[in-house]
């Protein structure tokens, strides 16, 4: 049998333990470079947002560096829309980044 390679992967978790917290999750979403450009990402999310409002979540948010335009493109194709910069809110090595802050609320779970 040959050998087996992820192309990509597309995981939810949860942002806080409170009840209140409890329809809010952060979305990962990961594709190989070598699958890049091939609509593996686009459908990824779309399905973890089918699968999220299934499952009663209302919200998902997603934390990106600015810099990384596909990702925001790919993101608010999907829904997401862009709330603001976290500025200096994660730490890459020994570097301070800013992140882009994205969230989609949820069409079919009534707010």
């Amino acid at each position: 049998m040959g050998k087996l390679r992820v192309l990509g992967w597309a995981a939810l978790s949860p942002v806080s333990s409170r009840r209140v917290y409890g329809g809010v999750a952060e979305v990962s979403v990961y594709v190989a470079a070598a699958a890049r450009g091939r609509g593996l990402g686009k459908a990824l999310l779309q399905a973890l947002v089918q699968e999220s409002e299934v499952n009663g979540i209302w919200t998902l948010q997603a934390g990106i560096f600015p810099e990384n335009i596909a990702s925001i493109a790919l993101h608010k194709s999907c829904g997401f829309r862009e709330v603001g910069i976290r500025r200096r809110i994660g730490k890459l090595g020994d570097t301070w980044r800013d992140v882009a802050f994205l969230e989609r609320r949820s069409s079919k779970i009534g707010l």
